[in-house]
């Protein structure tokens, strides 16, 4: 293997790597912002803490009066 060959693949480690802390960083910051937008509705509809998914779906729905 000659070294233009292994730099080659070194470069390709690091964009995979990157890409990889990239996602990594995305997922993060989305499970953040969904844990914050469920505490928020908490904090307006505290009735939706004993709810399960389904029927807070059908609740928000008619909340917002919108058909699913």
């Amino acid at each position: 293997m000659t070294d233009a060959e292994k730099k080659l693949i070194q470069a390709q480690h690091r964009l995979e790597e990157a890409q990889a802390r990239n996602r990594v960083k995305e997922r993060k910051a989305r499970t953040r912002r969904l844990i914050q937008e469920g505490a928020i509705l908490e904090k307006v509809l505290p009735e939706v803490r004993t709810m399960e998914l389904p029927a807070l779906e059908g609740y928000l729905s008619r909340k917002l009066g919108k058909e699913i």
